[in-house]
């Protein structure tokens, strides 16, 4: 299944990104499955592992992937694991990171719009090939509204800012 997204740039072409994938063990065969369509659509993937369904520790690739999105080596994140727990978890101690582990493609794009999540978590063992495109492409196609959103947003980068 492939998706078209709807947002485009002012000279009407859609619009590509930067996409760093992670998973474990539990959601790389969803990972397999979401690359091939987010290449389709002419997004750039940098797939930082696992390669195969041998056990994996779910932080180190979740780890991998939320540093390009805070260094700005890649736009957006997509993490997976068995339940998205996980890997939003481990994606979310990244200073600069806001993952969320969205269900369904609602919560996706009010991730996008509310927190200006910048990295999506899935879960391989939940979320069918159609399911996760769909929320894959409301992540994708959603843009951060700020206004009173920005200054939640704002307060969560102090708290990050005080932890440190």
């Amino acid at each position: 299944m492939a998706w078209r997204r709807e947002t485009a740039d002012p000279l009407g072409t859609f619009i590509r990104v930067r996409i760093a994938v992670g998973s474990d063990h539990a959601g790389y065969g969803l990972k397999s499955r979401v690359v091939p369509l987010l290449e389709a659509e002419g997004h750039q993937v940098v797939d930082v592992g696992a390669t195969s369904e041998e056990s994996a520790d779910y932080p180190l690739y979740a780890e991998l992937a939320a540093r390009l999105v805070a260094g700005g080596e890649a736009e957006r994140g997509v993490v997976v694991c068995g339940s998205g727990t996980g890997v939003s978890i481990a994606a979310n101690k990244v200073d600069g990171v806001r993952a969320v582990n969205a269900h369904d493609a609602e919560e996706a794009e009010l991730g996008r719009r509310h927190n200006d999540a910048n990295v999506l978590a899935l879960a391989g063992r939940r979320l069918d090939e159609r399911d996760a495109a769909d929320i894959v492409h409301a992540f994708l196609a959603a843009d951060f509204e700020g206004g009173r959103h920005g200054r939640r947003v704002d307060q969560i980068a102090a708290i990050e800012r005080r932890s440190q």
